[in-house]
């Protein structure tokens, strides 16, 4: 059900929070259920169909599905789709907005998003917005973690949040152009963590795989992350000295768009939780591949009861089959909040929050 925003600091911080976010947002539209990309002069139906908000929504709903108190920046055209966008998040999702904005002769952006082979294919309409991060934003709330949206440019509420004590998240996009300006680099100077996919990790450190990526990273941020989608994760934390590559959680793929998000909200949430560093990508990698099995990043990421089931699922499966999950995700009995785990889950969850069956092999280490 719909509930209130949750509180979020205001010019004088007076109210903490756990997760400051920045980014550009999106109005998603995903086609699921492809068997072949559209091609010129044809016609291609699909049979699945979804819509939410995208793009830096979807660190923003997983955060809060994930308990966390959660407040966005960001820029909302004052249009159909932004005004959409905006309810689903403050009354629907409780993000807080008040450093977001509604800006007239703006449209917000969207993306269409096309599934198919396991993958997925983006076409994006849209323009900058007219106002900078800096001039949203102006002094950062006091907040636990931020996540922000890095490029060639400095960001001043970057520096104040690091000044403040907050962890800083840096999430990069696709570069367009390909140059792969070593200034995005420069900018994890006043960052905690990096996060980007492997593509992006080799094109930025001009190296030719996911491993050397991430050694060239680990010396300039203390904790580097490259994803490698199906291939799982590696991750070098230099403040705890741990360094650490987890497979990836085995599911059926629906639609991949915002899974990479989804687990960097899994990352951000698991790393204020205190926990070992392959803990953490365990539990990102998890969210991540829970949000696969539906349509849509910010719709699809997953909640703790959506967790708790595929938990129960896999503890309660006949035989040995899941031996490597039960030993990896043993976690979980005490992470889920007032999970007890001898309780008997109902067999359907309420309409509209199916979650998706667990793997069935084992995630043994390989």
């Amino acid at each position: 059900m719909p509930h209130e925003p949750r509180p979020d600091a205001g010019p004088d911080g007076g109210v903490d929070i756990d997760v400051f976010l920045s980014g550009l947002l999106y109005w998603d539209i995903g086609f699921t259920g492809l068997d072949t990309p559209p091609t010129s002069g044809a016609e291609v139906w699909s049979r699945g169909m979804g819509t939410s908000p995208g793009g830096i929504a979807n660190f923003a709903v997983a955060l809060a599905r994930l308990g966390l108190r959660t407040s966005l920046a960001a820029a909302f055209g004052d249009d159909l789709t932004g005004a959409h966008c905006w309810r689903a998040l403050a009354e629907t999702e409780g993000v807080g907005l008040s450093r977001s904005r509604r800006l007239t002769d703006w449209p917000t952006p969207v993306t269409v998003s096309l599934a198919y082979h396991g993958d997925r294919a983006l076409v994006t309409h849209g323009s900058p917005p007219p106002l900078t991060p800096d001039e949203l934003i102006g002094k950062p709330p006091r907040s636990r973690a931020a996540i922000a949206h890095i490029g060639p440019e400095p960001q001043e509420w970057i520096r104040l949040a690091h000044e403040a004590g907050t962890r800083v998240f840096a999430d990069v996009g696709w570069d367009p152009d390909e140059r792969w300006s070593g200034a995005v680099l420069e900018q994890l100077r006043m960052c905690h963590a990096f996060m980007p996919n492997a593509e992006e990790a080799m094109a930025y450190t001009r190296t030719s795989s996911p491993p050397a990526a991430l050694a060239k990273l680990s010396e300039l941020v203390p904790l580097a992350v490259v994803t490698c989608g199906g291939d799982g994760v590696y991750a070098v934390d230099g403040t705890t000295g741990e360094s650490a590559r987890v497979p990836a959680v085995r599911a059926e793929a629906v639609d991949t768009t915002g899974a990479g998000d989804v687990f960097g909200a899994g990352l951000v949430a698991a790393t204020l939780a205190g926990w070992p560093l392959v803990t953490r990508l365990r539990f990102a990698s998890l969210v991540a591949a829970l949000s696969v099995g539906r349509v849509s990043g910010a719709a699809a990421a997953p909640d703790w009861h959506r967790v708790a089931r595929w938990w129960h699922a896999v503890r309660t499966a006949p035989g040995t089959g899941n031996a490597g999950l039960r030993r990896d995700f043993a976690f979980l009995d005490e992470a889920i909040p007032g999970h007890d785990p001898g309780a008997v889950l109902p067999e359907r969850l309420p309409a509209g929050d199916q979650a998706a069956p667990p793997p069935g092999a084992d995630h043994s280490e390989r």
